[in-house]
């Protein structure tokens, strides 16, 4: 490591003459490939991911809880989360999905409605359901939660409930630092992404596409009834898609039954995948893009390492995006991103707007790496990169 925590402010994080004081957090060290120095714009010395353990031993969740809490009245954890991009806490009393359910609400912030929903999430406990189900040879490249769809949530939180002893890493990166070095090494393709934009067709089928997949019901049907006709169903799928709040930018078709996996729907959106962090509007590329084309490319080669595209990526004018630029936003995401090792009840945290996240294969049984995931909305959403009214992005109204 090119600094120590000794150089961090870890006063902020000492609750001083509370009640509630009986826990406090301090940053450690992680080895280096687990944890790395931040490059522009991130100022100097800034770890990803910051790294916290209590002071002293703690047997009493509600403890870490009140700890939460009290530290979070002054939006302490979420301004370190707005330039670390990541938290890790680690040696908390955290065993199961209703511990991590209630690690994660004391935070404050409000769950988040997945619409659009493109994997499995069965629900655990309170806004808690796995990760991603995905068999344990599929790789999951570094990515910001949702960038396929218009509405994304803002803070994701994840819980290592059991971890393998070979591979199924979490990858960490930062999209701030993504944008910055893009704009330097490739700024052409940064230019026709602000210009554009992208298009995103989102393929949903009545049966699941691929394992860990989700079905359309799923996605969109939480008003369908069974016993209600093809007609109604159609309605209260549409009711949903536009919750989106994105008008003439999401638009959607029905399709035949081409595949064995039954009818289903097409749904295009346009989408920014430069946005701006809310309070200091630094540009960050949301995306999969570079997912997408890992994915792309391992479905090319036959490997069995590969996640299945439901979501196929354009430019904003429907042009085709060279590779040539989607393998060099790889090959920076090689370089800046580091893999973190999970211990059973790991807590990671991430400001999705700034950070991306991922999965490693793993070596053993499918039931040797078990990560519980929950999702949050912030008091705002990105902001607009440029000048097109599809720049910017917007919560879903309730329903």
């Amino acid at each position: 490591m090119a600094a120590s925590v000794a150089q961090l402010p870890i006063s902020s994080l000492k609750i001083a003459d509370s009640a509630d004081s009986a826990v406090t957090f301090e940053p450690f060290d992680l080895p280096s490939s687990n944890q790395r120095l931040l490059g522009s714009p991130h100022p100097a010395n800034t770890q990803i991911p910051l790294a916290l353990r209590p002071s002293q031993d703690v047997d009493s969740l509600d403890s870490a809880v009140s700890a939460i809490e009290t530290l979070q009245r002054d939006k302490t954890l979420t301004n370190l989360l707005a330039k670390h991009g990541t938290l890790l806490f680690r040696n908390l009393p955290i065993h199961n999905a209703a511990d991590f359910s209630k690690f994660a609400h004391a935070f404050g912030y409000k769950p988040h409605e997945i619409i659009g929903i493109v994997v499995d999430r069965p629900l655990l406990a309170p806004n808690v359901a796995p990760a991603n189900e995905a068999p344990k040879e599929v790789r999951i490249y570094n990515h910001n939660e949702s960038p396929q769809v218009p509405h994304a949530p803002e803070y994701i939180f994840f819980y290592s409930h059991k971890a393998p002893a070979k591979g199924g890493e979490t990858p960490i990166s930062s999209s701030l630092e993504l944008f910055h070095r893009a704009q330097a090494e490739i700024p052409e393709f940064i230019d026709l992404l602000a210009e554009k934009g992208i298009l995103s067709k989102v393929t949903y089928k009545v049966e699941k596409q691929y394992v860990g997949g989700s079905t359309l019901k799923q996605a969109f049907g939480k008003e369908v009834q069974d016993g209600d006709s093809e007609e109604t169903q159609r309605k209260k799928i549409e009711a949903q898609i536009a919750r989106y709040g994105r008008d003439k930018h999401t638009t959607w078709e029905w399709t035949d039954d081409e595949d064995g996996k039954g009818k289903g729907l097409v749904l295009t959106h346009r989408l920014p995948v430069i946005r701006t962090q809310p309070g200091t509007n630094l540009p960050t590329l949301f995306t999969g893009l570079a997912a997408y084309y890992k994915n792309t490319l391992q479905a090319r080669e036959g490997s069995a390492a590969g996640r299945k595209n439901v979501a196929h990526q354009f430019f904003g004018d429907g042009t085709p995006i060279p590779e040539k630029y989607l393998a060099h936003l790889a090959k920076i995401t090689d370089e800046i991103r580091v893999l973190h090792k999970w211990q059973e009840g790991d807590v990671l945290v991430y400001d999705n707007i700034i950070a991306q996240h991922g999965r490693e294969p793993w070596e053993g049984e499918q039931s040797d790496r078990v990560i519980l995931a929950s999702l949050f909305d912030g008091e705002n959403v990105p902001g607009a990169y440029g000048f097109g009214d599809w720049a910017q992005v917007v919560q879903a109204s309730d329903g």
